[in-house]
C-alpha cells in the first residue's frame, strides 16, 4: 500500500473543518519545513556535503563577526583596522608630484592648447607598469603601432558622431551594422543569427541575461527567474543578477581541469531558470568549458545557453587554423542562444566595444528597451546607454579591416604559441604547477610548500612584471598579448629567479599580496573585504 493511501483524509478533512485557524497555521508550517527540505537536498546535491558545511561555518561565522562590529568596543577597533588599510591603499595610489597642480574647479580663463597637451603628456608618463614592454598580464591589447595610428584617425574623423541618431549619421549606422554582422560570421552565426554593440564585455553580458530574463517572463510566466553559472564565470554575471534581482546558483568546476561540473549545473537548474552559463574561455584561468554538453543540457532543459567568449574573442575561432586543438565556441552548438565577444581585446579596436550576439532577433528584442508614452517622444535603445560613442565603433570597424583574417589568424598563432611556451616553462619548475588545462592565451599557475605563489608575485612585482592574483584555489595568471610575444624568454628567466628567491626565504612574504589574499580567503564575513574593495574605488576618484 503506497503512503498517500495510509492517509486517513477523511480525518484530516474533519479535523481542518472543525479547527480552520490551526489546519492553516499546520499546511504553513509543512510548506516551509518541505520547502526548506527540498533547497538543501538541491544545495547538496549541487555542491556536496563538504562545500555545504564550509558555506554554513562562513555563514555561521560571519554572522557572529557582523554582530561583534556592532559592539561599541571591539567593533570601533576593528573598524579602524579597515580605515588604516583603505587610507594605505590611498596613500599607494594617490601620490602628490612635486609641482603638478590639482584641478579641482574648471579654470577661469581658458588654457592654451600648448598647455592642455603638456599637463596630458606628463601624465601620460607618469611611472607605472611598463605595458610597452610586455610586463603587464593582459590590460592593453595592442595591435601595433600602424593599426594604432589608423584607428586614432578613424576615431578623430567620427568623433562627434553618436549611433543614437541614425538620420544625422547613416554611415555609422552602416559601419555599425557591419561590426556586428562581421563578429557574428566569425562565430558561425546563420542568417537568423543578430546582435548589437556594446560598450564591453560587461555590458554584453548583462544585456545576454536581460534577455533571458525578459524571455523567461514573457514566454514561460517566471516570475522569479535565476541563472545558473560555474564559479569561474566572469564576474559579470553577478553584476547583472544584482542589477535585475534575480536569483543565481554559482556550480562548482572540476579540480582538476577547471571545466565547470556539467552534473552539478544540471542538478542546480529548476523549473525557474532561464539560462545557463560556459565560458570560452574563463577569465581566471584560460579554461574552456564543455560548452557540447552544456548546449546538450540546455536543450535538453529547454533553458538558455550563453557563451561567454569576451577573453576567447578573436582568438578561440582562429585556433584550429592555427595548428592548435580546436574548441567548438559558437552558434555551430544548437542549444547556443548568445554569445559576447569583446572587439577591444584580441581584435585589436579601442577599448569600449564589444559585441552581443542572439540566435535571433526574438530573443534580441527581449534587450531592448522602448517607451512609446513618454512627452519627449517615441524612445527606443538597444542597450543600457543612450547616447553612445560613434568613434570607438568606427574604429572597431577599422581594425578589424586593417587585420583581416590572415592577420588575426598570425596573432593567434604567436599570442597562444607563447602561451604554450611560458606553460612549458612553468611545468619545467618543481615548484610551481598549472591551475586547470588552458587553451587560450591564458596561463594559471599555482605553488608547492615551501614557496607561497603570492610571495612568487611579488617577486615577479620586483622585477617590473604586474601578473593577475587568483583565489580559490590560490594561484597567479599571465593573459599573453601581442606585446608578451617577444618577452616571453625574459618572463621565463624572472619567474625562475623569483621563485628561488622565495624558496630561500618562505617567510619573507608575510606582507604584502599574501596579507591581502590571505586575509580575503580566511575571513568569513565577507562585508569586511568588500568594504575594503569599496575604499579602493573611492581612492579612484580622489583628487
Amino acid at each position: 500500500m503506497s503512503t498517500l493511501a495510509r492517509v486517513d483524509w477523511q480525518r484530516m478533512a474533519s479535523f481542518a473543518v472543525a479547527n480552520p485557524r490551526q489546519a492553516l497555521i499546520n499546511t504553513a508550517v509543512a510548506y516551509f519545513i518541505f520547502r526548506q527540505v527540498t533547497k538543501g537536498i538541491k544545495t547538496m546535491s549541487v555542491y556536496g556535503l563538504q562545500k555545504v558545511l564550509t558555506h554554513l561555518w562562513r555563514a555561521v561565522a560571519g554572522g557572529l563577526i557582523r554582530t561583534v562590529r556592532k559592539a561599541p568596543g571591539t567593533g570601533a577597533v576593528l573598524q579602524r583596522s579597515i580605515d588604516k588599510v583603505v587610507k594605505d591603499i590611498e596613500k599607494s595610489m594617490n601620490v602628490d608630484l612635486p609641482g603638478e597642480t590639482k584641478y579641482e574647479t574648471i579654470p577661469i580663463q581658458p588654457m592654451t592648447d600648448a598647455e592642455i597637451l603638456a599637463i596630458l603628456k606628463r601624465r601620460q608618463d607618469e611611472p607605472g607598469v611598463d605595458w610597452r614592454n610586455g610586463r603587464a598580464s593582459g590590460s592593453v591589447y595592442h595591435g601595433g603601432e600602424e593599426l594604432a595610428r589608423l584607428t586614432n584617425e578613424a576615431y578623430a574623423m567620427f568623433n562627434l558622431t553618436n549611433p543614437l541618431h541614425p538620420g544625422v549619421f547613416p554611415g555609422l549606422r552602416r559601419i555599425e551594422a557591419e561590426v556586428v554582422r562581421m563578429v557574428l560570421n566569425l562565430y558561425n552565426g546563420t542568417a537568423e543569427c543578430c546582435g548589437t554593440t556594446t560598450s564591453g564585455g560587461t555590458e554584453s553580458i548583462i544585456m545576454a541575461v536581460r534577455a533571458h530574463v525578459v524571455w523567461g517572463r514573457k514566454t514561460r510566466g517566471i516570475e522569479k527567474p535565476n541563472i545558473v553559472i560555474p564559479i569561474t564565470a566572469h564576474a559579470a554575471f553577478n553584476k547583472a543578477a544584482e542589477y535585475f534581482d534575480i536569483g543565481i546558483t554559482v556550480v562548482p568546476v572540476d579540480p582538476k581541469t577547471q571545466r565547470v561540473n556539467v552534473k552539478a549545473m544540471k542538478r542546480a537548474i529548476d523549473s525557474d531558470t532561464v539560462l545557463i552559463v560556459g565560458s570560452s574561455a574563463t577569465y581566471p584561468h584560460g579554461v574552456c568549458d564543455d560548452l557540447a554538453a552544456l548546449s546538450d543540457l540546455a536543450l535538453q532543459k529547454k533553458v538558455g545557453f550563453h557563451v561567454d567568449s569576451c577573453l576567447g574573442s578573436f582568438i578561440m575561432p582562429f585556433l584550429k587554423e592555427a595548428g592548435f586543438p580546436e574548441v567548438v565556441c559558437d552558434f555551430r552548438l544548437p542549444g547556443v542562444t548568445s554569445i559576447s565577444c569583446d572587439t577591444h581585446k584580441y581584435g585589436f579596436a579601442p577599448k569600449g566595444t564589444s559585441v552581443v550576439m542572439y540566435a535571433n532577433k526574438h530573443l534580441r528584442h527581449n534587450q531592448y528597451f522602448t517607451i512609446s508614452t513618454w512627452p519627449g517622444g517615441i524612445y527606443a535603445s538597444p542597450t543600457i546607454a543612450g547616447s553612445r560613442c560613434g568613434a570607438v565603433i568606427a574604429s572597431c570597424w577599422a581594425a578589424m579591416a586593417k587585420m583581416g583574417r590572415e592577420g588575426y589568424l598570425q596573432e593567434c598563432k604567436n599570442i597562444v604559441g607563447c602561451r604554450v611556451k611560458l606553460q612549458h616553462a612553468i611545468e619545467q619548475i618543481p615548484e610551481l604547477f598549472i591551475v586547470g588545462e588552458p587553451t587560450s592565451s591564458v596561463v594559471a599557475f599555482s605553488s608547492r610548500w615551501p614557496v607561497d605563489i603570492y610571495g612568487v608575485q611579488d617577486e615577479m612585482k620586483n622585477r617590473g612584471w604586474e601578473l593577475n592574483p587568483m583565489q580559490d584555489p590560490p594561484a597567479l595568471h599571465i593573459a599573453c598579448t601581442r606585446l608578451t610575444v617577444p618577452v616571453a624568454h625574459e618572463f621565463i628567466r624572472d619567474i625562475n629567479e623569483s621563485v628561488a628567491a622565495v624558496k630561500a626565504n618562505p617567510d619573507g612574504y608575510s606582507q604584502g599580496s599574501k596579507a591581502i589574499y590571505g586575509f580575503a580567503a580566511t575571513v568569513p564575513d565577507t562585508t569586511i573585504v568588500d568594504e575594503v574593495a569599496q575604499g579602493f574605488i573611492d581612492t579612484l576618484y580622489a583628487v
